[in-house]
C-alpha cells in the first residue's frame, strides 16, 4: 500500500458551500492557498498548481489556517464533467446480473451532484432503491485528447480522491430506457473527498484498499488492483472519443457489496454511510429524505 509522504499532499476546500477556502495539509499543519489561487479548479491544476502549492507551503510562503470547526467541501471546485465507469470490478458486474465488460462502460452524472464528504445524502421522494458505491475517483490535471497510450494518460491525472457514486436503481434500471444517468444525477449523489491527493503520492491508483459500511456493518471491501480497467487505461480509452479537461472528475467503478446485489437493504433516512480508500481518507454521510 502506498504511504503518504511527509510533504503537504492533502488538498482540501474548507468552508460553507460556495465560499470554500483552498487548503493544503501534511496531516498536522494546514496552509491557506489563497495567496496563490482562488480555488482548486481546472486552471489551478493545469498550471502545475499542486506541486507549486506544496513547495510554497514548505518554503513558509503561505499562512497557516486552523481547520477546526470548518465544513469540509469537495476537494475540487464544481467540475465541468463527471464521467463514470460502470461494472469495472468483475464481482460487481456479476452481482449486477452482467458479465464483466470487454470495454469501458461509460455514463455521466450532473456536476452539481458533487458535495462534500460529510454532507447529507438526500433520498429522492418515494425512493426505496437508493444505493451506495464507494469508488476511486481520478481528477484530470492536463487536457487529454487522442492519447497514444495509458502511460501518456497517467501524466494527465492530477490526483485521486474517494467518491460515493450514489445511485437510485429504479431510475437507473427500471426507468432508464438504457440511460443510466437518470438514476445517477439526483442532488447530493456524489460525495467527494475529504482530500485530493496528487498522483505523485499515489502512483497509478492500484493497490489501494477500498471499503464501505452502512450503520457500522461491512458492505464492500476490495482493492483497486481488482479494477478490470486501471485508471490510466480508462483515461486513455476515454480520450479516444471525448476530450478530457483539467478539473474533470472520473469515477472508476465500485466493488461488489451494494444494495443491488439483494444481500443488503437499500438506504433509508437515518442510515450512516462510511467509506474510504487507503491513503485518500474516509467519508461519513448521513442519509435524509429529500421530501
Amino acid at each position: 500500500m502506498p504511504t503518504l509522504p511527509t510533504q503537504p499532499t492533502r488538498f482540501q476546500r474548507l468552508g460553507q458551500p460556495g465560499a470554500e477556502i483552498p487548503v493544503v495539509s501534511d496531516g498536522t499543519t494546514s496552509w491557506d492557498l489563497r495567496p496563490i489561487t482562488a480555488d482548486i479548479d481546472g486552471a489551478f491544476l493545469a498550471s502545475d498548481g499542486l506541486v507549486r502549492a506544496s513547495a510554497a507551503a514548505l518554503a513558509g510562503e503561505l499562512p497557516t489556517i486552523d481547520p477546526a470547526g470548518m465544513r469540509v467541501g469537495a476537494p475540487i471546485s464544481r467540475p465541468t464533467a463527471v464521467i463514470c465507469i460502470g461494472m469495472n470490478y468483475a464481482a460487481h458486474a456479476r452481482e449486477s446480473g452482467a458479465e464483466p465488460p470487454t470495454d469501458i462502460v461509460v455514463f455521466y452524472k450532473h456536476p452539481n451532484t458533487v458535495v462534500g464528504p460529510y454532507d447529507t445524502v438526500l433520498v429522492p421522494p418515494g425512493s426505496t432503491t437508493t444505493d451506495w458505491e464507494v469508488e476511486l475517483a481520478a481528477v484530470i490535471g492536463k487536457r487529454a485528447r487522442y492519447l497514444s497510450s495509458p502511460e501518456e494518460a497517467l501524466e494527465c491525472i492530477a490526483g485521486f480522491a474517494v467518491a460515493n457514486d450514489v445511485s437510485e436503481r429504479e431510475y437507473q434500471l427500471g426507468r432508464s430506457l438504457g440511460q443510466w444517468s437518470k438514476g445517477k444525477s439526483f442532488e447530493t449523489f456524489n460525495p467527494l473527498g475529504p482530500w485530493l491527493v496528487p498522483t505523485a503520492a499515489v502512483g497509478d491508483g492500484s493497490g489501494l484498499g477500498i471499503w464501505s459500511t452502512v450503520n457500522g456493518e461491512q458492505r464492500q471491501r476490495s482493492s483497486t488492483s481488482d479494477l478490470i480497467f486501471g485508471v490510466a487505461e480508462i483515461v486513455y480509452r476515454l480520450s479516444r472519443f471525448t476530450v478530457l479537461e483539467p478539473g474533470d472528475l472520473i469515477n472508476t467503478g465500485t466493488p461488489e457489496g451494494v444494495g443491488l446485489s439483494g444481500r443488503f437493504p437499500y438506504l433509508a433516512p437515518g442510515d450512516v454511510v462510511e467509506l474510504g480508500i487507503d491513503g485518500l481518507g474516509e467519508q461519513r454521510t448521513t442519509v435524509r429524505s429529500a421530501d
